[in-house]
């Protein structure tokens, strides 16, 4: 089965940037480190989770993901796009069992990278003030608020959207996010990429 590959892809930017939030140019700064922590977690363990005893890490010729820039396309589509894992399988040329096995490998490797260019999202106020070089207290009113939606209202539906009761998925489909006038300068490109993994 073949599939997308980035070979397909880079030569149609727009595209390109419609199915990874990156640039082209953004996307090639962010192969070394994710090929590196990528490679540096196959060391240590298999693709399906269980730690390498023997054998060392090899990409076969029949792999669907063979180079390390189709993997982290796979990937950041994957994140963009949010799709059921078998149409992501399919979209790549495996099934959803190996794309589920290649969601959970390529995500740590992603999260590294992006801690180790300086472009991981930032998880406190403090961070963020860091970040943009501002005080605390500008970052506290610069900071977006979130509105968290009561289980019992958010059960109700509204305008043909229908939310569960379950906590977890309340914060995410529920929640109303304001906004702020920095938001744009908090986050970097790479930083789209992430949001939809929260």
């Amino acid at each position: 089965m073949v599939g997308l590959r980035v070979a397909d892809m880079r030569f149609r930017p727009a595209e390109f940037l419609d199915f990874t939030s990156l640039t082209v140019e953004e996307f090639q700064v962010l192969i070394p480190p994710f090929e590196a922590a990528f490679q540096a977690h196959m060391a240590v363990w298999c693709l399906d989770g269980t730690a390498r005893t023997a054998r060392r890490f090899s990409i076969y010729q029949t792999c669907p993901l063979a180079k390390p820039e189709d993997r982290l396309f796979f990937l950041l589509t994957y994140l963009k796009t949010y799709t059921l894992q078998v149409v992501q399988g399919r979209l790549f040329g495996m099934g959803q069992s190996k794309a589920n096995q290649w969601i959970h490998v390529l995500l740590p490797a992603l999260r590294a990278a992006l801690r180790e260019l300086g472009d991981a999202p930032t998880r406190s106020l403090t961070a963020l003030a860091r970040r943009l070089g501002v005080p605390e207290a500008v970052a506290v009113v610069a900071a977006p608020v979130v509105v968290r939606v009561d289980p019992a209202v958010a059960a109700a539906p509204v305008a043909g959207n229908v939310c569960s009761q379950d906590d977890e998925t309340i914060a995410r489909s529920c929640a109303l996010t304001i906004p702020s006038p920095l938001k744009s300068a908090t986050r970097s490109p790479l930083d789209r990429v992430l949001s939809t993994a929260r």
